[in-house]
Parts: C-alpha cells; sequence; structure tokens
C-alpha cells in the first residue's frame, strides 16, 4: 500500500514536469553538491581541530611503559590511568592549589570588569577633555608589550609608596614583591593582564547605547552615578559576560605576571610550568618508575604525564563553560540584535 502510494507520489510530480525540467535538475543537483561540499567542509574542520585531543587518547590512557610503540596510532593495546595518578601526585596533591587558583582568577576578574566597566562607560560616553588622547593611549598599552613596562613596575612595587608617606611615618619603603596584593592593584589601576582590551570592549559597546536612555534617565531625575548603575550597567551584560569570562580564563592560566609578582603563589599555572619544566624531565620520570614500578618508562613517560595534568587543568575551564554557555550564547544574540 505504502509503495503504491509513493509509486503515485512520483508520477503526479513527474506529470507536473518539475523533474523533468533541465532547470529544475541542474538547481537540485547544485543543492546537493553544496550541502556535500559544506559537510566535507565542517568535517574536516572537525577533525583538525579534535586531531590533537584525539591524538592525545592512546598517551594519557595507556599503558607508560608501552608509550611510544609504533604498533600504537589510536587506541592503546592496554590501558591505564597511570599518568593521571602521576600527575594528580605531582601537581594536584593538595586541592587547595586548585581552589587558591580559582579564587584568584574570580576576584581578578571581578576587578577587571569593575574598572575596566567605569573606564570603558567614561570613554564612550561623557565628553571630558582630551577623551580621544586618552582613549589612544589605553590603545597603546595593549599595543606595547608587557615586558617593556616589567623594570618600572618591578621596581615600584619593590620599593612601593603612596605620595611620599610610608616614607615619612615609617622612614622606609615598602617591599610587595612575592604579595598577592601586587597582582590586585594591577588590576585596581588598569595595568592587569589584557585590561586595555577590556576597557576598548566596554568603550565600544557603551558607544552604541542609545541616547535617549540617558535622557529619560536624566528626566527621572537619575545623575551620573544612578544612570550608569542603574541604566548603563544592566544593558551591558554582554559586555560583562565576555570580559569575565576571557578575565577568568586568561588570569587562571597567567604565568607571566603571577610569575615576577608573586612567584611563590599557590597558582596551579605556575606549578605546571615548574614541574613539567624541560630541566626537570628527569625527576618525572624517576618519579613515574619508582612510584608505580615501571622501569622500562621512557621519556614519553613525561610528554604522557604532562599532557594528563593539562587535561586535569582544564577541566574547572570546561565545568565555568558549560555553565554559562547558555547566558553568553543567548548575550551575544541580543547584542546582534541591539547593534
Amino acid at each position: 500500500m505504502a509503495q503504491n502510494k509513493f509509486l503515485s507520489a512520483v508520477k503526479e510530480k513527474w506529470n507536473d514536469n518539475s523533474i523533468a525540467d533541465p532547470l529544475y535538475f541542474k538547481r537540485s543537483l547544485q543543492s546537493v553538491l553544496f550541502k556535500i561540499f559544506a559537510a566535507s567542509l565542517i568535517l574536516g574542520m572537525c577533525f583538525s581541530i579534535l586531531y590533537p585531543l584525539i591524538k592525545l587518547f592512546p598517551m594519557v590512557f595507556g599503558n607508560i611503559e608501552e608509550l611510544g610503540n609504533p604498533d600504537v596510532v589510536w587506541v592503546p593495546i592496554n590501558y591505564s590511568l597511570i599518568s593521571f595518578q602521576a600527575a594528580i601526585r605531582l601537581c594536584y596533591g593538595k586541592f587547595v592549589i586548585v581552589l587558591q587558583s580559582l579564587l584568584y582568577a574570580a576576584v581578578t576578574a571581578g576587578i577587571q570588569v569593575m574598572i575596566c566597566a567605569m573606564a570603558g562607560y567614561v570613554l564612550g560616553r561623557i565628553k571630558i577633555p582630551f577623551r580621544n588622547l586618552l582613549f589612544a593611549l589605553v590603545i597603546f598599552t595593549f599595543v606595547v608589550p608587557p615586558q617593556s613596562l616589567l623594570i618600572s613596575q618591578y621596581l615600584r612595587f619593590k620599593q612601593f609608596d603612596i605620595l611620599g608617606i610610608f616614607q615619612l611615618f615609617t622612614g622606609g619603603t615598602v617591599d610587595l614583591i612575592n604579595n598577592p596584593a601586587t597582582l590586585y592593584l594591577l588590576s585596581l589601576f588598569g595595568f592587569g593582564l589584557k585590561q586595555s582590551l577590556f576597557i576598548f570592549i566596554f568603550r565600544q559597546f557603551f558607544m552604541g547605547l542609545p541616547a535617549e536612555l540617558e535622557e529619560a534617565a536624566l528626566i527621572d531625575g537619575c545623575g551620573f552615578y544612578k544612570t550608569y548603575f542603574k541604566i548603563a550597567l544592566p544593558n551591558a551584560v554582554p559586555s560583562i559576560m565576555t570580559v569575565s569570562i576571557l578575565s577568568f580564563v586568561w588570569n587562571y592560566g597567567d604565568t607571566y605576571y603571577t610569575g615576577y609578582f608573586h612567584p611563590e603563589g599557590p597558582y596551579i599555572a605556575m606549578k605546571l610550568s615548574q614541574t613539567f619544566a624541560a630541566t626537570n624531565s628527569n625527576n618525572v620520570i624517576t618519579a613515574v618508575q619508582t612510584w608505580y614500578d615501571a622501569p622500562a618508562a621512557s621519556s614519553f613517560a613525561f610528554d604522557a604525564v604532562k599532557q594528563a595534568a593539562v587535561l586535569i587543568y582544564l577541566v574547572p575551564l570546561l565545568i565555568v563553560y558549560f555553565l554559562v554557555q547558555k547566558k553568553l550564547v543567548e548575550n551575544f544574540e541580543r547584542s546582534g540584535i541591539v547593534g
């Protein structure tokens, strides 16, 4: 019965001359070829992105003594979690270091969002003298390599003083190097990690806000601060989400500022860079051989443990992404509609 209905439908379509029409056939063929090309392109891009992760699978989940075996390409011969166990023992033995790193990244992100939003609002909406020059200086700090500012920043925090007040009352300056307050002060005064970029993002967003919003707030009796906190800031949720995510991710993985201004701090990125430095490879291999009775472990074991540690390091970032991805996409769409 179903076959008869199908044949009758085909006959009706053929009698309608739509299938027999050469132009219709050409367009249908073009549509099919385009879909095949688009699908192939997407699959190729996905494979290129996922290829490094696919290659990691036999390394981190394989037997530590079988690494480097030419017969192992995509699937390990014997499965093992020794790489993850060694990574946890080397870098994540004290779970508090992960919590401290997450707390540092979250607090720094909060400071940067607060400061950059205010700076972006002033540069984007308030007509102050030399506004364009100030914005050019902000962009200049983004273009200039941070290494060129390192010496002056380091000396300033090494001999920290506020208008000579400390020198006057204590007879000396304060050494803030290797103190977490240094990192927060950098963000508070606009010199944190990529902070000029965040100011640029907020400035561009606030410039696109309709002037009618501020005029209506002024008619309702709102002053400058109330207009900012009640009108401008609630509408800047897309920019706040973007800057928060970028700031959190970058500060969580920062080793430059933490390495110079707080080298002994409890930061997981610093711990990873120190543990898996090239000069420390023999120590890692020896530890794996001793802990897990694997005398045949070679230099491939060092790479396997390192990659396992990086995968564990990415877990908090993936959790944050999955928690906020829906809201982030909605904000991007909303900002696109408004723009």
